[in-house]
């Protein structure tokens, strides 16, 4: 029964929340008005909305603004929920939108069940998430910093061709690069100065995500991650922070499909189509899953370093993580073998991937 429920949707901008209340199962709003996104604002948005008649219900969609509005709703006791934006249904042939529309169509989604909300972290996993999605930042940085000064310099013809790129001894050779024309010789420099800050940035970075490992609510779950192959400690962080919980899937499927990794279709009458994978999810969970799942193409032999990090895990994990090493590497050179290319059988290779860590986030 939805007669005693008075359903509220907000649209939550930087500056004002639009906020349309329904009451039970009204087609017109009971009411709609506009808080302001600040503490005092907020403060009246709370007093207000605990005067409406019956169960108070809320729902906003995630999005900049992150989880402070759901915050001071859940201190004050009332219900909110977070959608997913991505898979809030909308009309095609909507052509007007503003926030009062979209505070009401929220409002009338959540009545009707249409919404998919997502889980909340708490504030000690946010954090860890923001420190593993910083150092993702940095290295994007360094990236592109690698690229400008490899352009700049092959553009004057000057090219490393002594071995692979970005190692020591490349490093060392950048070092020594001079050129005649004093404004270029500034730019290379500072290109290099840019380079050297964000490397110690995302360095640093990644010192703090192997402090914030050795946590004792951390440890147990990362070293059985770690039981991969392809799955090192900042790998094994990044899972941590970005499932939240990984035993709040009740099944594997609903891992893969969260992160993206399931296959699209489009089927229709007798006719099957299925395409790549939806890619709707979290783009930093598929991109380190995709990582690891290269490494799968080796012969699933553990060596020395893999053993030891395999000393000491439950037997229950150790005979996941022997599956996962056998089925994948047949898996991936099965693909292969078929005429898929590598990259299509590194990517099914993920999906499966995401099965064997949920086995080990239950059985941790």
């Amino acid at each position: 029964m939805t007669d005693n429920i008075t359903w509220v949707g907000f649209d939550d901008a930087a500056k004002k929340i639009n906020v349309a209340v329904f009451v039970g199962n009204d087609a017109n709003p009971f009411e709609e008005f506009v808080a302001e996104n600040d503490p005092k604002g907020h403060t009246r948005l709370v007093r207000k909305l605990k005067t409406l008649p019956g169960n108070v219900r809320c729902v906003y969609e995630a999005g900049v603004n992150g989880y402070h509005l759901y915050r001071v709703l859940s201190k004050a006791r009332i219900s909110c929920d977070i959608a997913a934006p991505s898979l809030t249904p909308r009309r095609a042939g909507n052509r007007v939108k503003t926030d009062r529309r979209d505070a009401k169509m929220l409002a009338k989604l959540y009545r009707s069940g249409e919404l998919t909300s997502i889980t909340i972290p708490g504030p000690d996993q946010e954090s860890l998430r923001d420190l593993v999605r910083a150092r993702e930042d940095e290295m994007e940085d360094q990236q592109r910093c690698r690229h400008r000064l490899s352009r700049f310099l092959l553009r004057r013809g000057i090219k490393y061709g002594a071995g692979k790129a970005w190692s020591k001894a490349h490093e060392k050779w950048l070092k020594d690069v001079r050129l005649d024309d004093s404004n270029a010789q500034a730019v290379l420099d500072d290109y290099r100065t840019a380079l050297l800050e964000t490397t110690a940035r995302m360095k640093g970075l990644e010192e703090k995500i192997r402090e914030a490992a050795k946590a004792p609510q951390y440890q147990k779950l990362i070293d059985c991650l770690m039981g991969l192959r392809g799955v090192k400690e900042l790998t094994a962080m990044t899972i941590l922070a970005e499932a939240i919980d990984l035993k709040r899937f009740t099944h594997p499927r609903g891992l893969m499909a969260a992160i993206g990794l399931v296959p699209s279709e489009h089927s229709t009458g007798e006719r099957e189509c299925r395409g790549g994978i939806t890619k709707t999810g979290n783009s930093h969970l598929r991109r380190v899953l995709v990582e690891s799942a290269w490494n799968y193409r080796h012969k699933p032999v553990p060596g020395k370093y893999m053993k030891k990090r395999r000393t000491g895990l439950p037997q229950e994990v150790k005979e996941i993580v022997q599956r996962a090493e056998k089925r994948l590497h047949k898996r991936y050179w099965h693909l292969v073998n078929k005429g898929k290319g590598s990259r299509t059988a590194a990517v099914a290779v993920a999906r499966e991937l995401a099965g064997f860590i949920w086995s080990i986030g239950q059985a941790a």
